[in-house]
């Protein structure tokens, strides 16, 4: 069954059904005659599938359906829908010529034109206009039901949220995911053998409060008896390795990693003793044995079994933003980070102490310092950890993933689209790792990989990949003419109305106006801005508009 993307009428030929009906069709409507049922309203709506009586299945944003349930057929889970789409898979059985005649009857579109065409406007992006002439949806901030993970990690969460000064979500869920992270690393893994190390960045400006979860894990750590395996800056990559000779599993809380990502442009001999480099290099040994130098007059290469490394890294948006290009997107260090956009700062509170740690968290904190899964005086060394199971149906959910992952790829391969081959790459090896921290904080006791793990860390890593698109179609220019160009769409896309007066756009390019006159001109062309010219008294009031 052909899965439907959100479409946009500056993407198609004008004139039929489906298309009108993106602009006008009543979406919801056709979501409660086919029995979902609106959970919570605002900007992104929250929608609930027929037949489940609590919880969401899917938000609506802007028209745009996104899927996030596995259970909610026809749909597929992790995709979005255009209003077409939705009318097409729920009204029509997925059959696009069908649901388009039955538009035409309604009044949606203008007389058909006998070229024999077949009305495909909600169908999959592979067969819509490529990226130049179709813009890149952005995914939007992380949904927040994506930052809800039962046990160990909503404790932590709840804490931290409680007791600082500026109390934000995604910050407190960056924090417990590491810290859950970094206590299960080298003592559990998924049957293929991959482990909890994660990299978390989370992009924060001054003043958001940034500093108080890493005060909350460091505390933790302390109280039981783990602080030697807590790292800040980065001073070296040796610093690093020196750092896992003594300790086997590091969490590094890093609030400088502006420089560390500044390395990957500047390093254009890809050395091997670069921080990112190194980094990479750790990632992929978790399940593995590590080389670390030789350092001079040492006779013996010194190795690390299963090295764990968490990352908990935090820069400023602007220059996080300011930093992209193409060699970074395509970098292996890169697509394995997991990027979260915290947003503002959340309204003040009385702040509370990082010392007053619950004794349940502590409890279980030291339950995992404790915990030896194999046997032996050299476990500390040659750890054992234990094989957390995929229940059948989790296992079942993730192998769709795989093949969904897969094909996304050879799409990308097939365009020849570098960034996005390395996007698609690391999905689903991401989606699994995540599903393992999930697990271990559900039930530390026992766990187990079940369905709603892998819906979890399935729906937030195709959040992840999409938004890494969308940062390379946005941000990452080909020459300095097409940077400009990005420049002049993201300064009218955060405008109100989206549109802003000459006068004022043309300050905020700091360009000069015969540049600024070729780049309305090109992106007027292109289909992608508009200008608007109103008579007055004076001179004519001169407009520019982004087209969407």
């Amino acid at each position: 069954m052909p899965s439907a993307e959100p479409g946009s009428s500056s993407c198609f030929s004008g004139g039929r059904p489906g298309d009108e009906f993106n602009e006008r069709g009543d979406v919801r409507e056709v979501l409660r005659r086919n029995g979902w049922t609106l959970v919570r309203g605002g900007d992104n709506e929250y929608w609930r599938r027929p037949g489940k009586d609590h919880g969401s299945s899917a938000t609506l944003r802007d028209g745009v359906l996104y899927v996030f349930s596995s259970n909610a057929a026809p749909f597929e889970p992790d995709r979005a829908y255009s209003p077409f789409g939705v009318y097409a898979l729920l009204e029509h059985g997925g059959d696009f010529a069908t649901a388009a005649a039955a538009l035409r009857t309604e009044g949606f579109g203008a007389t058909p034109v006998a070229t024999g065409d077949v009305d495909i406007s909600g169908i999959l992006a592979g067969n819509v206009p490529d990226r130049d002439s179709c813009a890149v949806v952005d995914p939007g901030p992380i949904p927040e039901h994506l930052f809800e993970v039962p046990g160990f990690v909503r404790q932590v969460m709840d804490f931290t949220f409680s007791a600082a000064p500026y109390p934000n979500v995604a910050l407190a869920f960056c924090g417990a995911m590491a810290l859950q992270s970094f206590l299960s690393g080298r003592k559990v893994c998924t049957p293929g053998d991959l482990r909890t190390n994660i990299y978390l960045l989370a992009l924060a400006g001054s003043g958001t409060g940034k500093e108080f979860p890493r005060k909350v894990n460091a505390q933790i750590l302390f109280r039981v008896g783990l602080a030697g395996s807590l790292g800040d800056k980065f001073a070296s990559g040796e610093g690093i390795q020196d750092a896992l000779v003594r300790a086997g599993a590091m969490l590094f809380q890093n609030d400088e990693m502006d420089g560390v990502l500044r390395q990957i442009n500047l390093d254009h001999e890809n050395r091997r003793e670069s921080i990112p480099n190194i980094l990479l290099t750790l990632y992929t040994s978790a399940n593995d044995i590590y080389p670390i130098r030789v350092k001079a007059g040492q006779k013996e290469t010194v190795h690390v079994d299963q090295p764990h490394v968490t990352l908990f890294g935090t820069a400023t948006p602007q220059h996080f933003y300011e930093s992209l290009s193409n060699r970074m997107l395509t970098n292996g260090f890169f697509a394995r980070l997991s990027i979260i956009d915290v947003g503002r700062r959340g309204a003040g509170q009385t702040p509370g102490s990082a010392r007053n740690v619950p004794d349940s968290i502590l409890e279980i904190a030291q339950w995992w310092a404790d915990f030896r899964p194999g046997s032996g005086n050299l476990e500390n060394f040659h750890p054992e950890p234990r094989e957390v199971p995929f229940d059948p149906e989790a296992e079942e959910s993730v192998e769709q993933l795989r093949s969904m992952t897969e094909a996304e790829y050879n799409r990308a391969e097939a365009a020849r689209d570098e960034v996005a081959q390395a996007a698609w790459s690391r999905t689903c090896e991401n989606a699994k790792k995540l599903a393992l921290i999930y697990a271990s904080s559900e039930n530390h006791l026992e766990p187990v990989i079940r369905l709603p793990a892998v819906e979890w860390a399935t729906a937030l890593a195709m959040h992840q990949t999409r938004r890494q698109l969308y940062l390379a179609a946005t941000y990452v220019a080909e020459n300095p003419f097409h940077a400009d160009c990005l420049k002049l769409l993201r300064k009218l896309r955060e405008a109100p109305e989206r549109s802003l007066p000459h006068s004022v756009l043309l300050k905020r390019m700091k360009m000069r106006s015969r540049d600024f006159r070729d780049l309305i001109e090109t992106l007027v062309q292109r289909g992608e801005v508009q200008v608007t010219t109103t008579p007055s008294a004076g001179r004519p009031t001169v407009e520019y508009a982004l087209v969407e």
